[in-house]
């Protein structure tokens, strides 16, 4: 995967992420809505370049068609990538909500549990259509002319 192709799927999937996850803290929070705005943007930025540094360095370890990556392995991945967010994170929403380690925890967790499940399909639906469309750039086109 080029350096481009990296920052167009971490900006696609950040810009998801992060509309779902505002919308579901506002749903679930009593938190001014513009304040959580902030706050997930904020984090999505850090996610991002976590995200960047961290599928980086997983690449490096563990190379091949990601079409045709285990399950176990996506798991591993997925799991990894959000224990090493929480540990970035907590600490920064903590800040700006001026609320407790354990209740930006708590709030963290919220927003990891749906962004490991939301990741997993992303990402797997991301590597099948990007497999796809490989395939299709590589197969010769014929032009017929009667």
């Amino acid at each position: 995967m080029s350096t481009l192709e990296r920052i167009f799927h971490a900006l696609l999937f950040e810009v998801l992420a992060v509309s779902l996850s505002i919308l579901g803290l506002i749903i679930f929070t009593d938190h001014d809505p513009q304040i959580l705005s902030g706050t997930m943007i904020v984090i999505a930025s850090m996610a991002m370049a976590w995200n960047f540094f961290f599928n980086w360095l997983f690449d490096l370890f563990f190379t091949g068609d990601k079409n045709k990556r285990t399950m176990k392995l996506r798991l591993f991945h997925v799991i990894i990538f959000e224990l090493g967010l929480l540990v970035l994170t907590v600490p920064v929403m903590a800040y700006i909500l001026t609320i407790s380690i354990v209740d930006a925890f708590m709030m963290d967790i919220m927003v990891t549990v749906f962004i490991t499940i939301y990741a997993f399909i992303f990402n797997w639906v991301y590597d099948n259509v990007r497999a796809v469309i490989i395939r299709r750039k590589s197969i010769p086109v014929t032009v017929s002319i009667h």
